[in-house]
C-alpha cells in the first residue's frame, strides 16, 4: 500500500511534467484570447490598440461564417460515417483466419502512416484528376464522361480523402475490439441456431460499442481542425472552406491576427460544444 510519503514523491516527480504541459496548453490559449480583443495588423501598422468585442463581431456576422461551419460539421460527419461502418465491416473480416493474415492487416493500417499532405497531392494527381486520373480511366471504360472530382463533387472529394486516411485507426481500434470478444458467446448463439447476422447484431455490435465511442470522439477532435487536405486541393473554395481554413485566411491571407484570434475562439466553442454533444450521445457507452 503506498504511504503518505510515497504518494507524496510521486506528486513532486510528476510536477515539473504536469506545469509543462498546463504551460503548453495555457500559454497559446491565453495569447489567443489576448490578441482576439485587440486589433493587429503585422504589415499594416503593427498593435493598433484594444478594440473589444469588434473582431468577435466582425468574424461571426461574416457572410462566410455559418456556411464554413456547417462545411465542418458535414465533412466530419461523413468521415465519422464512413470510417465506423466501413471500420466495424473491415475489422469483422480482418478477424477471420485468412492466409496473408498479417500482410493484409499492415497493408489496411498503412495508410494511417502517410502524411495528410502527401495523402491529399496523391489522390488529387494519381485518382481524381480529370484527364491522367485514375478513376478518370475507369470511368472512361465504362463509357462515362470523367468527372472533375475537386470542383462537381469537392466535399465529396475532402470526405473521401480524410476518411481513406482515418480508416486504418478506426480498424485497428474496433479490431482490437473484437479480438477481445469472447469465443464463447459465440459458439454457444451458433449452436443455439443463430444466424451470422443475429450473431453479428446482438452480440459482436454491442461489445464494440465501447471502442466505436472512442473512434467517434478521437477523431471528432482532431478532425474539427482539418487543414492539409483543403489546402492541397481545393483551397476552400466549392464549399470545402472549413471554420480552420476560414482562420487560416484571416490570419496569413488578409494579416488580421486579431480577427484571425476570435476566429480561434469561436472554433475552441465549436470543438466543446461538439464534445459536450457526442459524451452526452454516447459516451455512456464509457461506463457501460
Amino acid at each position: 500500500m503506498a504511504t503518505q510519503h510515497s504518494r507524496s514523491a510521486a506528486r513532486l516527480m510528476m510536477a515539473p511534467a504536469v506545469v509543462l504541459l498546463l504551460g503548453w496548453m495555457l500559454v497559446p490559449l491565453t495569447m489567443t484570447l489576448y490578441f482576439s480583443f485587440r486589433k493587429y495588423l503585422p504589415l499594416r501598422g503593427g498593435d493598433l490598440g484594444w478594440v473589444g468585442f469588434d473582431n468577435y463581431v466582425r468574424f461571426v456576422s461574416s457572410s462566410a461564417f455559418w456556411p464554413s461551419v456547417q462545411a465542418t460539421l458535414v465533412i466530419v460527419g461523413g468521415v465519422l460515417f464512413i470510417t465506423v461502418v466501413l471500420g466495424v465491416l473491415l475489422a469483422v473480416l480482418l478477424n477471420q483466419p485468412m492466409w496473408g493474415q498479417g500482410i493484409v492487416r499492415i497493408l489496411v493500417i498503412a495508410p494511417f502512416f502517410v502524411m495528410p499532405t502527401v495523402s491529399a497531392l496523391v489522390w488529387k494527381n494519381m485518382f481524381m484528376d480529370p484527364v491522367n486520373g485514375l478513376l478518370a480511366h475507369l470511368w472512361g471504360l465504362f463509357g462515362a464522361e470523367p468527372l472533375v472530382w475537386l470542383t462537381e463533387a469537392s466535399t465529396q472529394s475532402i470526405i473521401l480523402i480524410v476518411s481513406w486516411q482515418w480508416l486504418p485507426f478506426a480498424t485497428l481500434i474496433l479490431l482490437t475490439a473484437i479480438q477481445s470478444l469472447d469465443s464463447e458467446q459465440l459458439e454457444a448463439a451458433e449452436m443455439d441456431g443463430a444466424s451470422p447476422v443475429k450473431r453479428f447484431g446482438f452480440i459482436t455490435l454491442p461489445h464494440l460499442s465501447r471502442a466505436i465511442t472512442v473512434v467517434v470522439l478521437i477523431q471528432t477532435i482532431f478532425l474539427l481542425s482539418i487543414f492539409a487536405e483543403i489546402f492541397v486541393t481545393t483551397q476552400g473554395a466549392f464549399g470545402t472552406k472549413t471554420l480552420t481554413y476560414l482562420i487560416f485566411q484571416r490570419v496569413l491571407e488578409s494579416q488580421n491576427i486579431g480577427l484571425g484570434s476570435a476566429g480561434g475562439v469561436y472554433a475552441i466553442i465549436l470543438a466543446n460544444i461538439v464534445a459536450i454533444f457526442l459524451m452526452r450521445m454516447v459516451g455512456k457507452n464509457l461506463d457501460a
